[in-house]
């Protein structure tokens, strides 16, 4: 066999640092930008897992804001190197989680995201049923499912067919304050589910449109379990008992009345709504996955990252504690960063496979909680 010089030996492995993992001392270095290296079972397991995000914004910096922008609207703006850098965080299907004001946002909304997807089939999907998401995984692409976070699209009860022929298929029932259909965690006076929003469900239900309960106030949730034929889903939020403070975590009997339905609750990776005092760390929003898994079961429990696939630093610490101190008082912020250290960017998901192993989780149950639980209650929705 012919010799390797050492400069060639170092040549041929940094160019597999750059296209796929760099193995080193039974672990890989997944990223080429980043030394961090993650065990090989965190690895096989990301590789393996249908891997489901159900709130990621896919841009969510607001100094981003043109440049999503502009990958929506410009031809050919979206390059192949764009969505290699989407593809390197392991993640299959991202819910996009935007908002609007009413039914022609969204009608213009889904027109962009529709164009966009159809401009780049290679790389990108949008998702309309349940077998989509393992296709999107298979396939190598990207799935986009079209969630909305609050239902001001819905004016009109015919809005939610629209709507869903537009491609959404997840809505929020509400935001933080109240809408026709229900009140939202930050509304003083909770008045749960309306009248009209109790009719907006029964449609949903009938098309095939997921129950979102983030962002909803504590009887929203309750009014629209009990209104709901269907399994229910929380894209994003955690758990009350720890966070007794946040108006936007779920109490441990709503979390039960969920689970009961056969719904799903997404932990956010947002630092304020995981613990009420610093530090935040990691292993503090593995402690919300142990508490719905303790309380419901491991099969109640995913993903809602609540964030992008970029660091969210802002480009400055100033820039960053401005916008946070511009914050919502109720959201109650504080500390320094708004997603959780170690959890900005796209190592995302492989720093909370890594924490998960590291508490004792088995693969199945990995699994289970990357994407197989949103799989699962989404296949149950929309069929």
């Amino acid at each position: 066999m012919e010799s390797v010089s050492r400069r060639a030996f170092i040549g041929r492995a940094l160019k597999a640092a750059a296209t796929g993992p760099f193995i080193l001392r039974h672990s890989y270095r997944v990223f080429a930008e980043s030394t961090k290296e993650y065990p090989e079972r965190v690895v096989r397991l990301m590789r393996e897992s249908l891997v489901i995000d159900m709130l990621n914004q896919f841009l969510y910096r607001f100094d981003q804001k043109d440049l999503k922008e502009k990958w929506l609207t410009v031809p050919g703006a979206f390059t192949e190197a764009n969505f290699q850098w989407f593809k390197s965080t392991g993640v299959s299907v991202v819910n996009f989680g935007e908002g609007v004001e009413n039914f022609a946002e969204a009608q213009l909304l889904f027109a962009k995201w529709n164009s966009f997807i159809a401009q780049y089939p290679q790389w990108l999907m949008r998702i309309n049923n349940a077998a989509d998401l393992a296709l999107a995984k298979q396939q190598g692409k990207l799935g986009i499912l079209f969630g909305l976070q609050g239902s001001k699209q819905f004016e009109a009860l015919d809005d939610v067919n629209r709507c869903y022929g537009f491609g959404q298929r997840v809505s929020q029932l509400s935001y933080n304050f109240r809408s026709l259909v229900a009140d939202g965690a930050f509304e003083p006076y909770d008045g749960g589910v309306s009248e009209y929003g109790g009719k907006v469900i029964d449609r949903m239900n009938g098309v095939g449109i997921a129950v979102d309960l983030g962002h909803a106030s504590d009887k929203t949730k309750l009014d629209a379990l009990a209104i709901s034929k269907k399994p229910v889903i929380l894209s994003h939020g955690n758990c009350r008992a720890l966070i007794p403070n946040g108006l936007r975590a779920t109490p441990d009997d709503t979390i039960r009345k969920l689970a009961a339905k056969g719904g799903v609750m997404g932990i956010t990776d947002i630092a304020f709504m995981v613990k009420d005092s610093e530090p935040v760390r990691v292993e503090d929003v593995v402690d919300h996955y142990d508490h719905v898994r303790d309380l419901v079961g491991i099969e109640h429990v995913g993903v809602g990252s609540d964030a992008g696939i970029e660091s969210n630093d802002l480009g400055s610490p100033t820039l960053l504690k401005d916008t946070l101190a511009k914050a919502d008082r109720r959201y109650r912020v504080h500390g320094e960063h708004e997603i959780v250290a170690g959890m900005e960017g796209p190592t995302r998901m492989y720093e909370l496979t890594a924490a998960l192993v590291k508490r004792g989780y088995t693969d199945e149950h990995v699994r289970l909680v990357l994407g197989g639980n949103w799989a699962r209650v989404l296949k149950d929705i929309w069929l």
